[in-house]
């Protein structure tokens, strides 16, 4: 398998970035990230990255970071339709985990997904996380307890 590292996202690989796209049947379930990019701009808070597998962009990830409270949440994370289902996705995930696991005080991470047909749901559940019985914006909560 290729080598999955977490990259920033700068003025030279920006449009790699905005062009990667999950399935269209996975559309509604996660934004665009062209515009996860524009939100992340004006939240200062924002930690994204692009997902490589060795030299090839292959997804995006972002997270609220915000290190005065032990909870961090996992704001959008996709892997581009030709890439799934290498394992570059729990990859980026892993790293994302170890990346909080490393931040003041952190003790959970939360995140969010659309429930119905392909939910990712299963791939969060064998990373660790557990549903909370919450919902936000019509979104289902799930916990990693750290």
């Amino acid at each position: 398998m290729a080598e999955v590292t977490l990259r920033e996202v700068t003025k030279d690989t920006v449009r790699k970035i905005i062009d990667l796209e999950v399935a269209e049947s996975q559309n509604e379930l996660v934004a665009p990230n062209a515009v996860s990019i524009a939100e992340a701009h004006f939240e200062p808070k924002a930690w994204f990255r692009a997902v490589y597998a060795d030299e090839e962009p292959v997804g995006f990830i972002m997270l609220y970071d915000d290190s005065e409270t032990p909870r961090y949440y996992v704001w959008r994370m996709m892997v581009d339709a030709e890439h799934q289902g290498k394992g570059y996705g729990r990859r980026a995930m892993e790293l994302l985990i170890d990346y909080v696991r490393g931040r003041p005080g952190a003790t959970e991470i939360i995140l969010s997904y659309v429930p119905g047909e392909g939910t990712p749901r299963p791939f969060y559940e064998k990373l660790g996380f557990v549903d909370t019985g919450e919902e936000r914006h019509g979104e289902m909560l799930m916990r990693l307890e750290l």
